[in-house]
């Protein structure tokens, strides 16, 4: 009997709000000079590949997206002007923010999660602080001691919801102290359950650490998988070198003026022929010098007419 397979692989719904995109430019190869990183507008640059009437039988979808995540990339001459290497570093979009509290919920005390200030959130973000709207981001840390991430450790949303923050009484002792509760109304806190939050049951008293109050942190993504891009910027393609090496050519003997022609016969280069000779005429070199002021007179089609 057959055994049916499923396949859980599907292009991941990405919008140019996901994606950060930088760049750092090298004159060549062997040189030294540090890197310098610019970052893009992805708006400007990425641009989604919709359906027609060769991808869909459906005549009222010429605005949906073929793949979630198949953009064209569009870079502006103004920023890759130079010839040279640029390095294009595309990762998901980061947000920088900070711990509110470390907190509990009142209603269920073994709930752990990480409580944030969405005025401390930038206000590009905040669309993304919505219920449920951060389910699968990464949490990582920030060290206080030294403003550095703390290498390879993380933290993995798993829900956020509205929050408001209620004090309650412990049941050990008099003191009071605040717990949380979800709200259904929008607030300006917001509560993230975060894997892994508890203790292995092998070993109940440790306690994974989701971090401290006022700890920074870094939530992105996980839409996709950082990749760097390299672009080189040549003076001649294939195409160019194909038009000296194969293309038309003319030599205007009186003149002196040595043409090459691209593959529809305009003039794509022009050299000046001459000779350089000693005092008794005797020739020392044959130059080959390039024109910048073109004659149009040497038109290919106009001189084979």
């Amino acid at each position: 009997m057959a055994v049916g397979s499923y396949g859980i692989i599907r292009p991941a719904d990405v919008s140019p709000e996901d994606v950060e995109i930088y760049f750092h430019y090298v004159s060549g190869r062997t040189s030294d000079a540090a890197a310098t990183l610019k970052r893009l507008n992805t708006g400007d640059v990425l641009t989604p590949v919709f359906h027609n009437a060769n991808t869909t039988d459906d005549t009222s979808a010429p605005d949906v997206e073929i793949l979630g995540g198949l953009y064209n990339l569009k870079l502006t001459s103004a920023d890759f002007s130079d010839l040279g290497i640029y390095t294009l570093h595309v990762r998901p979009k980061q947000i920088r923010t900070t711990i509110t509290d470390c907190g509990i919920l009142a209603s269920l005390p073994s709930v752990r999660g990480l409580v944030i200030d969405l005025s401390n959130v930038p206000a590009g973000d905040r669309n993304k602080f919505t219920p449920q709207g951060l389910v699968g981001y990464r949490v990582e840390y920030i060290n206080s001691s030294d403003n550095k991430k703390t290498s390879n450790f993380y933290r993995i949303v798993t829900s956020s919801f509205y929050c408001t923050p209620i004090v309650t009484n412990l049941t050990s002792t008099s003191q009071k102290s605040i717990r949380y509760q979800y709200s259904e109304q929008a607030t300006n806190l917001m509560f993230l359950t975060v894997t892994p939050s508890s203790a292995p049951s092998n070993k109940p008293n440790t306690v994974p650490f989701i971090g401290t109050p006022s700890q920074k942190i870094i939530l992105s993504n996980t839409y996709f998988n950082p990749t760097t891009i390299e672009i080189e910027m040549v003076e001649h393609d294939s195409s160019t070198i194909a038009h000296a090496l194969y293309g038309n050519q003319s030599k205007a003997v009186s003149q002196g003026i040595y043409t090459i022609y691209d593959n529809n016969n305009n003039i794509y280069r022009q050299y000046n022929l001459y000779e350089v000779k000693d005092e008794f005429n005797e020739t020392l070199y044959e130059v080959r010098e390039e024109r910048n002021d073109i004659d149009e007179t040497l038109n290919f089609d106009t001189i084979t007419a």
